[in-house]
C-alpha cells in the first residue's frame, strides 16, 4: 500500500512545478476563507475589471494607447455604475417593497384557495392537513416580519457598507485597468523560471475564466432586459423587480430558472387569476428560458469548457456553500480550473524531465 501511495506522488508531486501549483491553490483557498469578507471590494474589483478588459483591447484596436483606453473604459463602467445606483435600484427597491407589503395579502387569498381542497379533494387532502399547512403559512410570514424589522434595523451598516463600494471598488478597477501589465509582471516574478504546467493551466483559464465573466454578464443583461420589456407589455406588477431576479437566475445553470418561475407564476396568478393573461406570460416566459439556453448560452459560452449537468450542479452546491453569492458565480470558472488542472497536469509531467531514477 506504501509503494502505491509513493508511486503515486512520486508521479503527480516530483516536479518543482507541481508542488508549487498545489501550493498555490492551497495559499488562494486559505486567504478567500480567512479574509474573504476583507477582500469582498477587491475580489468585486478584479471581476469588474475582467468584465472591462474585453471593451479595453477593442479600444486598444482601434488605435488608442493604453492609459487613453483605460480612461475612456473606466468612464464608461462609471456612466453604468451610476445608472444603476440612481434610478435601476431605487426602482427595484421601491417594488421589493411593494412586493413585501403584499405577500400577507397573497397569503390569505392563498389560504382561502387552500380551505376549498378539502371539499374538492377529500380523498387527497383533509382539513387537518390544510389546517397544519396553514399554520405553517402563518409561522413563516411571522418569520420574515421579524427578518425584514432586522433588516431594517441593520440598515445604516449595510448603508456604511454600500458607501465603501461605492468609493474602493472605482479606485481600484481603475488601477487594475492601468497597471494590468505590472501587478501580472509582478507576480509572475515569485514563481519558478520553468514553469510549462502553470503556463499551461493558466493560459487555458484565463481564455474560459474571462469569457465566462463576460458572458455571463452579457446574458444578465439581455434575458433581464427582454424579460422587463415582456413583464411590461404584459402589465405584470413589480416587472423590474421579476426581471432582475430572471437576469441573475442564469448564474444557477437548471436551478435558477426553476425557482425564479415560481414567484412569477405567483404574481401572475393573483394578479389575474387561470386566465388567458396569465397562460400567455407563463408561454412567453417559457420561450425565453428557451431562447436562453439554446441559442444565447451557445453563442456566448462557444469557446468555454462544456461541464456535464451533474458536475455544474455540483460545483454551484459546493463552492456556494463556501461563499455564497461569489461562490454560486464563480462556481463554473472553479469546476472548469479543477477540470483544466486535471487535463494539464499529467501532459505537462509527460514532457518534463524522466524522474523514474
Amino acid at each position: 500500500m506504501l509503494k502505491v501511495v509513493r508511486r503515486w506522488i512520486d508521479r503527480y508531486f516530483s516536479d518543482e512545478e507541481a508542488l508549487t501549483l498545489m501550493l498555490i491553490l492551497i495559499a488562494l483557498l486559505l486567504v478567500i476563507l480567512a479574509l474573504g469578507n476583507v477582500l469582498a471590494p477587491f475580489l468585486t474589483a478584479v471581476v469588474v475589471a475582467y468584465l472591462l478588459q474585453g471593451a479595453m483591447n477593442y479600444c486598444k484596436r482601434r488605435g488608442m494607447g493604453h492609459l487613453s483606453a483605460t480612461i475612456a473604459v473606466f468612464l464608461l463602467f462609471m456612466t453604468v455604475m451610476l445608472t444603476l445606483i440612481l434610478i435601476i435600484l431605487p426602482a427595484t427597491w421601491n417594488q421589493a417593497v411593494q412586493f413585501i407589503s403584499e405577500i400577507p395579502r397573497m397569503a390569505s387569498k392563498g389560504q382561502e384557495l387552500m380551505m376549498l381542497l378539502p371539499e374538492k379533494y377529500p380523498e387527497l387532502v383533509s382539513v387537518d392537513q390544510v389546517k397544519q399547512w396553514t399554520k405553517q403559512i402563518t409561522d413563516e410570514l411571522a418569520s420574515l416580519g421579524q427578518l425584514a424589522v432586522t433588516f431594517s434595523l441593520s440598515g445604516i451598516a449595510g448603508l456604511m457598507g454600500l458607501l465603501i463600494y461605492c468609493v474602493l471598488v472605482p479606485i481600484l478597477v481603475f488601477f487594475l485597468l492601468k497597471d494590468s501589465t505590472q501587478i501580472v509582471n509582478w507576480m509572475t516574478a515569485f514563481l519558478p523560471s520553468k514553469r510549462n504546467l502553470l503556463t499551461n493551466v493558466w493560459a487555458e483559464m484565463d481564455v474560459q475564466i474571462a469569457n465566462y465573466i463576460r458572458g455571463k454578464a452579457v446574458e444578465i443583461v439581455i434575458v433581464g432586459g427582454v424579460s422587463y420589456i415582456a413583464f411590461a407589455i404584459f402589465g405584470l406588477n413589480y416587472a423590474a423587480l421579476l426581471a432582475i431576479a430572471v437576469g441573475f437566475s442564469v448564474l444557477i445553470p437548471y436551478i435558477g430558472a426553476a425557482v425564479v418561475t415560481v414567484p412569477i407564476a405567483l404574481v401572475g396568478y393573483f394578479q389575474w387569476g387561470w386566465n388567458e393573461t396569465f397562460f400567455w406570460l407563463m408561454a412567453v416566459y417559457a420561450v425565453i428560458q428557451a431562447l436562453d439556453g439554446n441559442v444565447l448560452v451557445p453563442l456566448l459560452f462557444s469557446e468555454v469548457v462544456n461541464l456535464h449537468p451533474v458536475a455544474i450542479i455540483v460545483a454551484v452546491l459546493i463552492f456556494g456553500g463556501l461563499w455564497g453569492f461569489w461562490g454560486v458565480f464563480f462556481a463554473i470558472p472553479l469546476a472548469t480550473l479543477f477540470k483544466a488542472i486535471l487535463r494539464a497536469w499529467p501532459v505537462a509531467l509527460s514532457n518534463g524531465p524522466d524522474v523514474s531514477n
